[in-house]
């Protein structure tokens, strides 16, 4: 049996392994040196905000059983996609198609902020009133199946080893946890793993209610997409421990932290200036 062989038929046990492992490492980590004090019981934010993971992980295993591994494996027997028709090495073709992959993800993070119609479906994400290890996984279903078909474009296109997907899903979850988690680095060892991967304390500018510092640092996994297109910030004006979470009209606590209310958001309200192509600061705020 061959790795892809391998990878094909455990790819779900691998990836459940290190979703949960994850999980458990971050969780137990935000326990024992938390950046921030949380405004919202962690009963509350695990049950809803995990519940809304299990019902898009359930949706998506229903749309699309084979999902991401499954169209590579159709495209390579097809000899679809760039690394499929050209004769690349596989290490090649592999580390190539990771960081396209994720280059994608970054533009795709972008397109939802700008894009009013794809902000009402990402909001749910930005509505979050803390942030910890859960934000990290916390979409909407619309947006989960909108990025899935984004995800199978690409693969259709690009022609990546079945292996590079597996590892690109893996590394994203991992990432995702870990740049989500309400967890504190050394300022030192933040600044040089900033280098590498995107940390917490440069996603969580993200997620600050300030619309420009909302609409700054896209990145889930590498953190070179930000410095090269312009995007990047270093801190939010207030400081992490001062700074404040979420969307500045969204605090009702049923629609915001309840998975009733986190699945309505989306048509509910108008857009604002969170969206990036209605967005109100001044040059002067963005300095």
């Amino acid at each position: 049996m061959d790795i892809t062989e391998f990878v094909m038929n455990n790819e779900k046990t691998i990836r459940m392994g290190f979703f949960f492992g994850m999980l458990a490492v971050m969780c137990l980590w935000e326990v024992l040196a938390p950046r921030r004090a949380l405004t919202v019981s962690k009963i509350v934010r695990w049950t809803n905000n995990l519940g809304l993971v299990f019902f898009n992980s359930f949706l998506i295993r229903l749309l699309f059983p084979t999902a991401a591994v499954g169209v590579a494996a159709f495209a390579e027997m097809r000899g679809w996609g760039l690394f499929n028709y050209y004769d690349t090495p596989f290490w090649l073709a592999s580390i190539a198609s990771i960081i396209i992959m994720d280059m994608v993800i970054y533009l795709q993070h972008v397109m939802v902020h700008a894009v009013p119609a794809l902000w009402r479906l990402h909001r749910v994400h930005h509505a979050d009133p803390d942030f910890d290890v859960t934000t990290g996984a916390r979409f909407h279903p619309i947006e989960i199946i909108l990025s899935m078909l984004i995800k199978f474009a690409t693969i259709l296109l690009l022609g990546p080893p079945v292996v590079a997907v597996v590892i690109f899903e893996v590394v994203l979850n991992a990432t995702a946890m870990f740049n989500h988690s309400n967890v504190r680095l050394n300022l030192t060892l933040d600044k040089f793993l900033r280098l590498f991967v995107v940390t917490p304390d440069m996603h969580r500018v993200h997620h600050s209610v300030e619309d420009d510092e909302a609409n700054s640092n896209f990145g889930f996994n590498l953190p070179w997409w930000d410095r090269l297109f312009g995007t990047y910030r270093a801190q939010p004006r207030a400081g992490h421990e001062d700074m404040k979470i979420g969307i500045h009209t969204y605090n009702d606590m049923k629609l915001v932290s309840w998975l009733p209310g986190m699945l309505w958001l989306p048509f509910v309200g108008k857009i604002n200036s969170y969206a990036i192509n209605r967005r109100r600061w001044s040059d002067d705020d963005e300095q």
